[in-house]
């Protein structure tokens, strides 16, 4: 007898995941694939020029869990400086790893893969930067932007939020989401930003979005936004000076992260990243006058945990 499939919607499902609930699984899993006890295949991506669109296919499994999942994300920015608006959807699939049954459609409509960048950004951001750091650059502004400030805010407190973005008023109406959250913020040249104590770049800038020169001693730098080969949002030179660099999963930031591009330039070696996960499981020992880079590319085995402890909530 066939049994009808569960299917999930945004309302529930923004219900059951609880920050806590979001950075407890995204920070596990992070370091469960850090130290290979997951499985994740290589994303599937296609591109869709005449939307100005992508769609990603991400897998994943953390081993002995009960189920993996598969995840499409759909990202369709049409043309926001012609005044059209983004549209980002999505669901995941959660899946039983004993029988290969479809256990529930969780129609997120891209909700949890927002949440779990945002909170993996947010992890990395605040175990690599330094302990007084206060201030933070923010380059984009669009909704992962606000996201990785707010989830940030949660782990640290931020003095001072200074906002880049190529269309002025697009950073004004960011700085007043900022403020309705209650963190202080205001838009600022390039080269201003990047003086900040902490820079999370959130863009889909195919050049770097900032100078390395314009990046002070002592500062961490966390890029979101580089998740195909053909995306650059960090200077090869930034990676040339950093002390210490972190990719959330070395053969895929290899192949279209910064850091590959960095390691295609010569700016850095091929072996010079450790595993970001490693650093929220043992925060580094680094000199307050290091510049500290993590180039986050996104991992499904977030997803699958995220997923995952999502699900369970729904089911008691």
């Amino acid at each position: 007898m066939m049994t009808t499939l569960p299917v999930f919607g945004l309302v529930a499902i923004e219900t059951a995941a609880t920050p806590e609930i979001v950075l407890e699984s995204v920070r596990d899993a992070l370091i469960a694939h850090a130290e290979g006890r997951t499985s994740v295949p290589p994303p599937l991506h296609m591109d869709f020029p005449q939307a100005n669109g992508d769609c990603h296919v991400k897998a994943g499994w953390i081993t002995d869990t009960a189920d993996f999942t598969v995840k499409i994300a759909t990202g369709f920015n049409r043309h926001p400086g012609l005044g059209m608006p983004s549209h980002h959807h999505g669901l995941v699939c959660v899946i039983s790893a004993d029988t290969g049954q479809i256990r529930a459609i969780l129609n997120d409509r891209g909700l949890l893969t927002a949440w779990r960048t945002a909170a993996a950004g947010a992890l990395v951001t605040h175990a690599m930067a330094r302990p007084t750091a206060l201030t933070l650059g923010l380059f984009g502004t669009g909704e992962q932007a606000l996201l990785q400030a707010v989830w940030l805010a949660e782990l640290r407190p931020i003095s001072q939020i200074l906002v880049h973005g190529r269309n002025p008023h697009n950073a004004t109406a960011l700085c007043e989401e900022l403020h309705k959250n209650g963190l202080p913020a205001r838009p600022a040249s390039a080269q201003q930003a990047a003086g900040s104590d902490m820079i999370i770049t959130t863009t889909p800038a195919t050049a770097p979005v900032l100078d390395a020169a314009d990046v002070h001693e002592g500062t961490h730098v966390t890029g979101i936004g580089t998740d195909t080969p053909h995306k650059n949002e960090l200077p090869p030179e930034l990676f040339h000076r950093a002390q210490l660099i972190a990719t959330d999963d070395h053969t895929q930031c290899l192949h279209h992260g910064d850091f590959g591009h960095a390691v295609r330039a010569g700016a850095t070696a091929q072996d010079s990243d450790i595993a970001a996960g490693l650093l929220l499981k043992t925060p580094p020992d680094r000199p307050d006058t290091a510049i500290t880079v993590a180039d986050l590319t996104g991992v499904g085995a977030l997803d699958a945990a995220l997923a995952s402890a999502v699900f369970n909530r729904l089911t008691p």
